[in-house]
This record gives structure tokens, sequence and C-alpha cells, in this order.
């Protein structure tokens, strides 16, 4: 079977198949046909992709195959380029263009939409939208620095003291988090909002202090964002009021996929900020999270403050957007070629599979049935105690009291009655595990591995004193001993490897 990797129109940078892509798609079976030119906006020459193993051809050709890759959603004219009964991929936005999906399903084509991809566990390396998020938050603070007329990070120099840039990030989702991660790196005071209060830890393990809304809100089950209610928004109001007065940069992130983005910052909101002043807005190009924001532009207001609409964030850096995208549509091609035979065959009881095909033998498949997940919180009982909320499970405080008896009164019974030296090394090895038990469960989360990694080598104790009971007189602590130093020097070696092996993730090598 032929696939095409079809030129963008003027003004998109990406493609959709880089030839590191290319040679993965050959290795899947495809005949790969790539459109002269396709790649030249995003560095990646006709000669590169020759070198692959894809033959360059004409537009027509390009076309004419039985499967087309492409980024930007076709047009009438390139549809009617399609041949009957094709199958095509590309965004396809199909919750906002249904007129789109009826001109696919009137040409026969079978339409999978990139951006339609469940947000489950299994379809993470398919998801082209947080691809394109992720360089999109981070190039949104590329372009409010370039904007912005000071440092992100505060300088004391011979000239004066630098205060540090101050960025609110609305919207904690993929973009947000690489704008809060990309700011924070660059010295700046970040801080997120966001309705999931879940995402707290994640803000902050990535420089960000996380502005609460304290009300409560419905939790998503698909992974995608959902509409607020009428409480939190005004609360969420109040808040952003009062940050657009002290910030110097505000991104926001909020879209709800199928629905106009949400207006969180008002024209009185962009007055009150400072001459200077930066805002992006992410979400223009569905509607705005921004009043005065407009789509593709770059807007200054009487006050001063430059708001960026820039709805191709992701295509300013278009040579790693079309690796990250051309990754993603392999990992779908691989589900849809179980063969590895150059064949396409979707699965309509496979959830991915179904949520991406949205035209299939003349007919619209949006929108797919709902997608089960298994994260979604439980229903409340109704009858539940008042207790319920904050009952853990577990054992009960009762319980835990008395094994907590038990083992004192194991351990006075030990010292009492045991034979020296038994209870002073008793003595030691209790008081041992109570200081590494509150040394060790003080330690945050994220150090736990190569604390555990280094501090394995204090097995190296073990295998001492194991050797030096190799040669006691007697069987069993021979072989007690034994035992004891080959499980050490496994624990002891397997540490520091886990240490070598993390370590190596911060060393900077040729990139691949």
């Amino acid at each position: 079977m032929r696939l095409g990797i079809v030129a963008e129109h003027p003004g998109e940078t990406r493609v959709a198949a880089t030839p590191a892509t290319v040679t993965k798609i050959i290795a899947l079976g495809y005949e790969v046909a790539v459109e002269a030119g396709a790649g030249a906006a995003s560095s990646f020459p006709d000669s590169a992709y020759t070198a692959a193993g894809a033959t360059v051809v004409d537009r027509e050709t390009a076309w004419g195959a039985e499967v087309v890759l492409k980024v930007s959603a076709p047009t009438d004219d390139e549809i009617a380029r399609l041949r009957p009964e094709a199958t095509i991929a590309a965004l396809l936005s199909p919750a906002l263009r249904p007129e789109l999906l009826e001109s696919l399903a009137a040409r026969g084509v079978t339409a999978l939409a990139l951006d339609a991809v469940p947000r489950i566990s299994r379809a993470q390396s398919m998801d082209v939208l947080s691809s394109m998020a992720n360089i999109a938050g981070y190039r949104a603070v590329v372009e409010a620095a370039n904007e912005f007329g000071r440092f992100f990070t505060g300088q004391v120099t011979a000239a004066g003291k630098v205060p540090p840039a101050k960025v609110l990030v609305a919207g904690a989702g993929v973009a947000g988090l690489a704008a809060i991660g990309a700011a924070s790196s660059m010295g700046a005071i970040v801080r997120a909002t966001d309705p999931r209060p879940e995402v707290a830890d994640q803000v902050a393990s990535i420089g960000g202090t996380y502005l609460p809304v304290d009300v409560a809100v419905e939790r998503s089950t698909d992974g995608y964002a959902k509409a607020t209610t009428e409480a939190y928004d005004k609360r969420a109001a109040e808040i952003y009021s009062e940050q657009a007065r002290e910030v110097d940069i505000i991104i926001t992130t909020a879209q709800i996929p199928g629905r106009q983005a949400p207006r969180l910052i008002t024209a009185a909101d962009v007055a009150a900020m400072r001459p200077g002043s930066v805002i992006v807005d992410m979400a223009a190009a569905q509607g705005g999270n921004v009043e005065g924001s407009v789509a593709g532009e770059r807007v200054v207001t009487d006050n001063g403050v430059v708001i960026l609409g820039y709805s191709d964030l992701a295509g300013r850096l278009p040579t790693q957007a079309s690796q990250l995208y051309g990754t993603n549509l392999v990992n779908l091609l691989t589900l849809l070629t179980p063969g590895k035979d150059g064949s396409l065959v979707i699965d309509d009881d496979d959830i991915v599979q179904r949520a991406v095909t949205v035209t299939r033998d003349g007919a619209v498949t949006w929108p797919p049935p709902p997608v089960p997940v298994s994260a979604a919180p439980a229903p409340a009982a109704a009858a539940a105690p008042a207790a319920s909320p904050v009952a853990k499970p577990g054992m009960s405080r009762a319980a835990k009291s008395g094994l907590i008896a038990l083992g004192m009164a194991a351990l006075f019974a030990i010292c009492a009655f045991a034979p020296p030296p038994l209870p002073e090394h008793f003595l030691v090895l209790t008081l041992s595990v109570v200081v590494g038990f509150y040394v060790i469960g003080n330690v945050s989360h994220a150090l736990h591995t190569p604390l555990m990694s280094v501090t394995n080598a204090i097995s190296g104790i073990i295998i001492v004193g194991a050797m030096v009971q190799l040669t006691a007189p007697g069987l069993a602590v021979q072989i007690l001993a034994a035992a004891a130093v080959l499980l050490a020097s496994i624990n002891v070696f397997g540490g520091f490897a886990v240490t070598r092996r993390m370590l190596s993730m911060f060393v900077k090598g040729p990139q691949q």
C-alpha cells in the first residue's frame, strides 16, 4: 500500500513525516511517496527523504496514494484530489468543522482525526494535541520574553537591582506546565491557576506556585477540560484581576474541546496591567481567553500592553514539532498495521481506533461512543455516614496501638531475659529502625530513588560481617553467611547501577 506525505498550505511550517519517521513507516510495510518540497519549511530536504527510502513525487502522485498523511485539515480542492476509499490522517477538528466531515464522507474517504485521540494511558504515544501543546507552551514563553523589556531572572548589578519578572499561567495542562517550566527555568516568579486542585504538586515540582480557587468543580473523566461552574468563574475572575495588577506576563491556555474558549482576562484586567506587560493568548484561535486578542496577530493596547494571539506557536519550532508529530503518527500506524505488511486495518472495537475514525464508508462516524475511563471518580454514596469522606483504608487506630504495645512488650522481654550481648544488639537495631523511619519518611518522594541507590551501599557492612562468619564453626552459620554475602552484594551493585543510570540522564551527549 502506498502512503503519501503531502506538502502543507503556505503558513504551515510542519510536515507530517520526517526522514527518521519515514524509515519506521517503511518498516511497517508501506511504500512511502513524499511530495517534492514537503519538508522544506521544517529543514528536511528531499534528499534526506530519498536517503531514508522514500520516493519524491509530484503533488498529484502524493495525493493519489491509498493513505495520505497531513498536518492541517485538507481544503475542498485537496479533498477532490483524494482517491475514493482513500484514508487521510490529519488535524481535522471534528467537533468544530462538521462541514469538513460531510465533504470527506461524500468523497468516500476514511478520515482519521489526530486531534480526537482519547486521553487514556494506552493512547498517550499517539496524542498529537499533547505533543503540540508541549511545544506551544514553551514557545509562548519565548515569545513573551522577546516582547518583554526586562530580564526574566532577578539580578543585582553595579548599575542597580533588577527584580525578577512575575508570570501568571492560566491553566496547568500540558501547555501550561510547559510554560511554567520554561518561565521558571529562566528565573521568573511563576504562578498558576487551574480548576483541578490535584495539579498543585505538578506545578510546585517545576518551580511554580499554585493559586487555588476554593470552589468545588466537576472533575474531568475523559482527560479533557470541562466547563467550570458560575461560582468558580466568579472567584477565578477575582484572582485574575488581583494578579493582573501585579504580574508582568500572563499566559492563558484554557480550551474546551468543541466549544469556544472561556473568557478569563477582561478588558479591565488588561487596562490594570503596567505598560510593557505581555499577554500570550494561546486560545486566540478558539475565540480567545483574553478580551482584545486577535487570532494570529500582535495587538498593543492604549496602555502599552502587548497581546499576542499567535495560533502557530508549535509551528514556530517546525523541526521539533514535525519530529514529535511524525512520531505520534508512526505509533498510530503501528496500531493500524498489526501485520506490519503495509495493509491498514481499522478495528471498530478498539477504543482508540474508533475514537479517531470520524468518517468511513461514506458516513460521518463522529462523535464516537463515550470512552470508559477507569480513573473516573466513583459517585459518592447517598447514605454514607458523616465520617466516610475522611475515612482512609488501612488498620484502625486501636489495632495500630495494639501492635505497638505488643512490639514494646517483646522488646522488653528480649532485653530482660535474653543472654548478652543480644539485648544490646537488639536495642541498637530497634533504635536504627525508628531513626531510619523518621529520616526517610521526611524525604521528598522525588528523592527516594537516588537516596535508596546511595544508601544501599550500607549493605557493605553486612557483607563484611558475613564474610567474617564464613569461617565460623557450624554448617548452618556458614550457609547463612554465604547467603548474606550474595544478597547484600546484589543490593550494593544494584544500588550503584541505579545511580549510574540516573546520572546518565543528566549528561549531555550527541543528539540521536
